[in-house]
């Protein structure tokens, strides 16, 4: 009897993606907003919420983790760098050198979870050929 659900690791993944294009647009958001006066940084931390529900307890199997992962990362938001620390005279603290190699990054990360899903189905359609 096979006690997991297949979909589990696809759907974490999904949702990962999902996480990286949410972040992917807020990045482009912050580098639209460069010149706007007072606009502070916006951020999605995924990695964060993965952590915090991975590490949750040690004595669960991975399986049973990802399987409530599912359903405790819906509601991942968009957060905003709040703190006070800017060097323009605007108060604006958006960098956009930082910024620029923060959405190359996050464009990488998308591509290589939409690679990994595809791989993914990929896999299971040669297991059922």
């Amino acid at each position: 009897m096979i006690t997991t659900n297949a979909f589990d690791y696809i759907n974490i993944m999904d949702k990962a993606a999902d996480a990286s294009w949410k972040r992917e647009s807020a990045i482009s958001n912050n580098i639209a907003n460069t010149d706007t006066p007072g606009y502070k940084r916006q951020d999605v931390d995924f990695e964060s919420a993965l952590k915090r529900e991975l590490g949750s307890s040690k004595y669960i199997p991975l399986d049973k983790k990802v399987r409530g992962l599912n359903s405790d990362l819906s509601g991942l938001d968009v957060s905003t760098d709040s703190s006070n620390y800017s060097y323009r005279l605007d108060r604006n603290n958006v960098d956009v050198d930082t910024e620029q190699v923060e959405l190359a990054s996050e464009q990488l990360r998308y591509e290589m979870l939409t690679t990994s899903i595809n791989e993914e189905f990929n896999r299971m359609k040669l297991v059922l050929k």
